[in-house]
């Protein structure tokens, strides 16, 4: 059986996240201090007690999950003898590619969680409040989708930003044209399109400010060639040079997020365990897309134990 490790991006924050790991697992507890450090934060103390109004910010939540994936995978090293040399290949999706090159030996924890702080603060800033929108459309195809976004453009800005899984899609751009894309989308024969609870339009071109900052963040970063290949947001093809990987963690800023393509293509190339590290919303997706392929989630201690288990059995 292959496997692939795959790391979530942003939505999977709530209060408590992290907690039972830590509790659990020194090696755990030295990847959130080593966080809280590196930013100067007590961000632990936010990811365990909340608000969650405060831990849903941008430039928290990226950090924040980050930092539960590499605890999962750091526990799963320290105590059951399993690390990321089990897998084909790694992937994350958005913000958990940095969580996939951290996991892979290419980035360090520190320097991860300091880039995604910046990601996160850039983002927010590139476009005010108000001004820009996402909207996921359910049961579209591609077609649909890229249709909608044609009858929009007269509104402005939008593009597709995640293409997710058969039947999820999320368009991302100005607020009017997102508006109108949902509007027409309706009209397209799709089932269901709806506006998303996020506070600045991701993966479009309005994002090309953050770009600009987290090129020039990575210019100076010491990243190496990942020990495991990464099958990147951008190209949803294995990677293993470090300065492409570079380059591609600028462009997914402004880029789409070619998730369906990355499972599938890793699917092909015999991936038939993908074993999503810290939260279970890729593993949910993977449930409606590859009916074949096992998804696992590890979560809590349990989940932990029975997965080392699973590959020792």
């Amino acid at each position: 059986m292959a496997l692939a490790f795959t790391f979530p991006g942003q939505g999977s924050q709530a209060v408590g996240m992290g907690k039972p790991l830590a509790d659990e697992f020194a090696s755990a507890r030295a990847v959130f201090e080593e966080v809280d450090e590196a930013l100067g934060q007590n961000l632990s103390q936010l990811m365990w007690d909340g608000p969650i109004e405060e831990l849903t910010l941008t430039e928290n939540a990226q950090p924040a999950i980050m930092a539960v994936s590499l605890a999962a995978m750091a526990a799963l090293k320290s105590d059951f003898d399993v690390d990321v040399s089990a897998a084909q290949f790694v992937a994350g999706h958005s913000l958990g590619e940095y969580s996939a090159l951290c996991a892979a030996g290419a980035l360090s924890v520190s320097d991860a969680a300091k880039l995604l702080k910046l990601r996160g603060q850039s983002m927010q800033k590139a476009v005010p409040v108000g001004q820009g929108a996402m909207a996921a459309l359910l049961g579209a195809d591609m077609e649909q989708a890229e249709k909608a976004i044609s009858l929009a453009s007269s509104e402005g800005i939008v593009t597709i930003a995640n293409d997710n899984a058969p039947g999820q899609i999320v368009i991302s751009g100005d607020k009017s044209a997102v508006d109108a894309a949902v509007a027409a989308i309706k009209d397209l024969g799709v089932r269901k399109a709806m506006l998303l609870p996020v506070s600045a339009p991701f993966h479009c071109p309005l994002m090309e400010p953050a770009a600009n900052a987290m090129a020039d963040a990575l210019k100076d970063a010491a990243l190496s060639n990942p020990s495991v290949p990464v099958v990147t947001n951008v190209s949803a093809g294995a990677v293993s040079d470090a300065e492409t990987l570079r380059t591609q963690l600028v462009e997914q800023v402004t880029g789409k997020v070619r998730w369906r393509e990355s499972v599938d293509g890793m699917h092909a190339q015999g991936v038939d365990q993908f074993v999503e590290a810290g939260a279970k919303v890729l593993t949910t997706m993977l449930k409606r897309h590859i009916k074949d392929a096992q998804g696992t989630a590890l979560v809590t201690a349990q989940d932990l134990e029975a997965f080392a288990a699973s590959l020792k059995g």
